[in-house]
């Protein structure tokens, strides 16, 4: 299987061609994305098995573990098929106690750019985002400092194309201002559609928008609808969700992850699930 056959098929990210479907890889590290995984073996079977079914969009970051998802990516994959791009974000870090403080001084961004440079074995990275908002939300203000850190290293030749994660419409503009965007990184899913403007004009741009927690946020009443039609179609939740995001826009590219190949499996089969129309009108109602 290739890319373009994968559920949604490729997208044009900047100048490289992605799948759609691509694979998150924060899952790979241990509980709570701290420490290594209780089965390396098994985190190293998963990327390779992506690879080999034509998942070509690859999402980490150095903050992951730390530095355990990158370590294991460059075991299971390195050298890299040219055709396979990794993207990765900066802007936070890892305390002793898991949490996720930021880290956005210039200086900062510098030294994760160079660490993720330096785990993943690699000369230069395909994307780089910048972290702006919290785990589900943006906060406000100016990243033009921050941003522009990023441009530097990008006319250096260490960064390819730039990116943003959790951020407003405002600082996307601002961001663009400085340098050019490829994709945007935000909580979004049929029940949490704050950034449906966000989406219709990122895809208008030709800057793909890469949902996370497809199924996070979702009250009980809305997680009730989803059931309901999943169960009509003989299918699962994840399933339908991830399905409507791909019809939702040609600019969406999913990275589920998984520490298991079934799991895998079963979300690309269920990426690729028919929506017929009412189940989309149902769905669709679900946000409204």
């Amino acid at each position: 299987m290739t890319g373009d056959k994968l559920p949604g098929g490729t997208y044009r990210m900047g100048d490289l061609t992605v799948s759609r479907f691509g694979y998150g890889a924060m899952q790979l590290a241990g509980p709570g994305v701290f420490g290594p995984p209780r089965d390396r073996a098994a985190a190293v079977d998963v990327l390779r098995t992506a690879v080999e079914l034509g998942i070509r969009h690859i999402d980490t970051s150095d903050y992951y573990g730390p530095h355990v998802t990158n370590e294991i990516i460059r075991e299971a994959l390195a050298p890299y098929p040219d055709d396979l791009h990794i993207v990765t974000k900066v802007g936070a870090r890892r305390d002793d106690q898991g949490g996720w403080p930021p880290a956005r001084t210039p200086a900062e961004l510098t030294e994760q750019v160079h660490d993720n440079l330096r785990r993943l074995g690699l000369d230069a990275l395909d994307v780089v985002n910048l972290r702006v908002g919290g785990m589900s939300s943006p906060e406000p203000g100016s990243i033009a400092e921050q941003f522009g850190a990023l441009a530097e290293l990008r006319e250096r030749g260490l960064i390819r194309h730039l990116g943003l994660s959790t951020v407003t419409a405002d600082q996307l503009a601002e961001a663009q201002s400085i340098a050019p965007v490829v994709c945007v990184q935000n909580f979004y899913n049929l029940a949490n559609r704050q950034d449906d403007d966000l989406v219709d004009d990122t895809a208008r741009q030709g800057i793909a928008f890469v949902p996370y927690f497809p199924l996070g946020g979702f009250s009980r009443l809305q997680s009730d609808v989803l059931d309901r039609v999943a169960g009509s179609l003989g299918s699962t939740p994840m399933s339908v969700a991830l399905a409507w995001l791909l019809h939702r826009s040609p600019n969406i590219l999913l990275i589920p992850g998984t520490s298991s190949v079934a799991h895998l499996r079963e979300n690309i089969a269920g990426a690729a699930l028919n929506l017929p129309g009412d189940a989309l009108a149902e769905l669709d109602a679900v946000g409204g």
